[in-house]
């Protein structure tokens, strides 16, 4: 009997972990080149087959009564689907159409300075004629080096990356792509880190101006999914009630007789 309230309360568990992710989506479903996130949850067959194969515990008798914990939180995924285009107009607002980030060089409160990837292609340009993004971070070329314009000469940026002014060729933008993206991290910012074992591969992906790369939430399957995920919770909740109902009967009143 007791072990139908562990079931049920890692099923809320389980549903609370799925609401946190949909609530992030839903925050960030304007947040230019934002890549949801989704959760999952083990199947009891492949937990099972794990277990069966698993020596690192002695394979004893469990006695009787011994108690299953339910529902087992799977990892959390990002899906790096392609977002909707929105023109600006705006030379220096720029998306990727295919697999890859811009590199951005990125300087932490301690001072510390490191490569990070981004699809946010919401860049400006400063009055020293240097491409920054909204936090004042600076869009890297090919060579890893900040990219520096003339504010007073027109920019053209082609689909290779390549920036020009007055026909010639001043800069290219870096675009790096991953083997396995597996090896990323969310680090904030709308910003990705790499992780040990990231293998960096070439991009075919081309650079849009006068775009930027909307976020892949759908608002309304995130909406539809939610209620899902409050209709499963409270189902594990009535459970939990019910079960301590009986348990009242049992303790109180089956005691007297």
């Amino acid at each position: 009997m007791v072990k139908g309230l562990y079931t049920a309360y890692t099923g809320m568990i389980n549903e609370q972990n799925r609401m946190d992710i949909l609530t992030n989506n839903l925050a960030n479903s304007a947040t230019t080149g934002f890549k949801k996130e989704g959760a999952t949850s083990e199947a009891f067959s492949d937990v099972l087959a794990y277990r069966i194969k698993d020596t690192s515990e002695a394979n004893i008798p469990k006695a009787l009564g011994y108690m299953n914990m339910g529902v087992k939180i799977g990892e959390n995924y990002t899906d790096y689907s392609q977002g909707a285009f929105q023109g600006t107009d705006n030379t220096f607002d720029l998306a990727l159409a295919g697999d890859g980030f811009f590199n951005v060089e990125f300087t932490s409160k301690a001072g510390e300075t490191k490569t990070m990837y981004t699809r946010d292609g919401n860049f400006t340009l400063t009055a020293a004629g240097q491409l920054v993004n909204k936090n004042g971070d600076f869009l890297l070329d090919t060579h890893g080096n900040h990219i520096t314009l003339n504010p007073l000469v027109e920019t053209k940026i082609e689909r290779n990356g390549g920036i020009y002014q007055n026909g010639a060729l001043v800069a290219t933008i870096q675009v790096s792509n991953f083997e396995d993206y597996n090896y990323l991290e969310k680090y904030g910012e709308n910003y990705l880190q790499t992780v040990e074992g990231a293998t960096e591969i070439a991009s075919d992906a081309t650079v849009r101006s006068g775009y930027l790369e909307a976020s892949n939430v759908q608002v309304v399957s995130e909406m539809v999914e939610m209620i899902n995920v409050t209709r499963a919770y409270e189902t594990n909740q009535k459970i939990v009630q019910a079960m301590d109902s009986t348990l009242d009967v049992a303790v109180n009143q089956l005691g007297k007789i």
